[in-house]
C-alpha cells in the first residue's frame, strides 16, 4: 500500500498556545510507529501492521486480531473539508478531561506532529492504554495529560521534550524522504480507536474535539465490518462521492504476533 505522511496544523481556539517547535513529518508506516511507539513505553506486546485491503478477506485475515486501532492518512479533498467545516460549525470546542473521558484527545498545536498525534491517539484509548509500561515516558507524559483541559494538553505536547525527541529520532527510518512543509499534497492523520465505553471514536487533532461515530458490539473491534463502515469508509466515500479517489494509507494496532 501507498504510504503517505500528514502535515498541517490546527485550527484554533483563542487560548491556542503559539508552537515553538516544527516537527518532521512521519510516515504512516508500521516500522516506523512500532519503533515510536515501543520509544516511549508501549508494550512489545502491541505492533502496527500494514491493512493492504478494507474488503479481500485473504488480504484482511493478514492483521491479527482483535485490533484496537486504525491510524490512516487521507489527503484533504475540497468535498472532506467542506464535510468536516459543516460537522464542527456548529460544535463547541472541547471541555472534556479527567478520569472520566470515554476517549483521551489531543488538540493539534505543534507544526507538523499530527503523525505523533495520530499514534498518541492510538495507543492511550481503549485496552492499549491497559498496555503502557509503568514508569515509561508515556506513562508519565499521561498521567500528567489527562486531568488537563484542552489547551493545557495542547501546552504540555508542544513543550514536552521527550515527545519531540523521540519523534524526530524515527523521522527519517520510513520509505520515503520527508517533505518539507509546503511540499506535496496536505494529508491529515486520522485516528479510529474502540474506545473503553465500546464506541468507535475518530481522533483527529485538527478538529474540534473527539468524535462518536457509533457504538459497536462486543465482539466487533476496530477492524470489523462496522467499524469500517462507520469509519475510514465513510471517509473515502465522502471523497468518491466527489468524483474523487485519493490514495490513502492504513495500519493497525493489534496484538504483537512475537
Amino acid at each position: 500500500m501507498l504510504e503517505t505522511v500528514g502535515s498541517g496544523g490546527a485550527a484554533r481556539s483563542e487560548a491556542s498556545p503559539k508552537p515553538d517547535r516544527v516537527f518532521t513529518m512521519l510516515e504512516n508506516n508500521p516500522d516506523v510507529m512500532n519503533e515510536l511507539a515501543h520509544r516511549l513505553g508501549v508494550t512489545k506486546e502491541l505492533s502496527f501492521y500494514d491493512v493492504y485491503s478494507l474488503d479481500d478477506p485473504d488480504m484482511m485475515a493478514m492483521v491479527p486480531r482483535p485490533v484496537f486501532a486504525l491510524l490512516t492518512t487521507i489527503p484533504i479533498s475540497e468535498a472532506w473539508k467542506q464535510d468536516r467545516d459543516a460537522e464542527d460549525g456548529g460544535r463547541e470546542w472541547y471541555k472534556g478531561a479527567g478520569s472520566h473521558e470515554p476517549a483521551i484527545w489531543f488538540r493539534q498545536t505543534i507544526i507538523n506532529g499530527c503523525g505523533l498525534i495520530g499514534l498518541l491517539h492510538c495507543v492511550s484509548n481503549g485496552t492499549p492504554a491497559d498496555l503502557i509500561v509503568p514508569g515509561s515516558k508515556l506513562a508519565d507524559f499521561l498521567e500528567k495529560a489527562n486531568p488537563l483541559g484542552m489547551d493545557e494538553r495542547a501546552k504540555l505536547l508542544s513543550e514536552s521534550d521527550s515527545m519531540y525527541e523521540d519523534s524526530e529520532a524515527v523521522a527519517y527510518k520510513g520509505d520515503t524522504h520527508p517533505l518539507n512543509p509546503g511540499e506535496g499534497s496536505i494529508h491529515h492523520f486520522v485516528a479510529l480507536v474502540k474506545g473503553r465505553d465500546g464506541n468507535l471514536w475518530e481522533l483527529e487533532g485538527d478538529r474540534k474535539g473527539p468524535l462518536n461515530r457509533g457504538s459497536l458490539a462486543d465482539d466487533e473491534d476496530a477492524f470489523s465490518e462496522r467499524a469500517l463502515e462507520l469509519g475510514i469508509k465513510r471517509l473515502i466515500e465522502i471523497q468518491r462521492k466527489s468524483g474523487v479517489d485519493l490514495p490513502f494509507s492504513c495500519i493497525a494496532l493489534a496484538p504483537s504476533l512475537e
